[in-house]
C-alpha cells in the first residue's frame, strides 16, 4: 500500500518523495492564453488587465470590434481563436455573439471554452 492508503504516520522520506513528483506535476502544466472578441471598451478593460499576447505568427489573441468592423472578419478571427492550442478561453460580448452565433452553436469542444460576456 501507498503511504496514503496506510493509517500510520509516514515517513520524511515518502513525503518528500510526494511533494516532488506533485510539484512535478503542477509545474510542468501547460497555461493557456484567455482570448477576446469585443467592443473597444470591453477590450481595452482586458488588455489592461494583461491578456494582450501575441503568438509565434504574430497573431493577437483578441479582435477590437468597432462600427465598421464586418461580420466576415469576426468569423475569421473567432474560427482562428478557437484552433488555436494557445488558448484556453474565449470570451465575446453577447451582443457580438449574436451575430455570429451559428459558429458558437457548432463549437463543442470542452478547451477553449466560449462565453459570452
Amino acid at each position: 500500500k501507498q503511504w496514503y492508503q496506510r493509517r500510520v504516520p509516514i515517513t520524511a522520506g515518502e513525503y518528500k518523495s510526494y511533494l516532488s513528483s506533485t510539484m512535478t506535476k503542477v509545474t510542468s502544466a501547460k497555461s493557456h492564453l484567455i482570448g477576446l472578441v469585443g467592443d473597444e471598451d470591453t477590450c481595452t478593460a482586458f488588455l489592461l488587465g494583461g491578456i494582450g499576447e501575441l503568438n509565434n505568427a504574430r497573431e493577437p489573441n483578441f479582435l477590437v470590434v468597432k462600427k465598421d468592423t464586418t461580420i466576415g472578419e469576426i468569423e475569421t478571427h473567432l474560427k482562428k481563436l478557437l484552433t488555436r492550442k494557445d488558448i484556453g478561453i474565449v470570451l465575446i460580448n453577447q451582443h457580438i455573439a449574436n451575430d455570429v452565433r451559428h459558429i458558437i452553436e457548432q463549437h463543442t469542444a470542452a478547451i477553449p471554452a466560449l462565453l459570452e460576456i
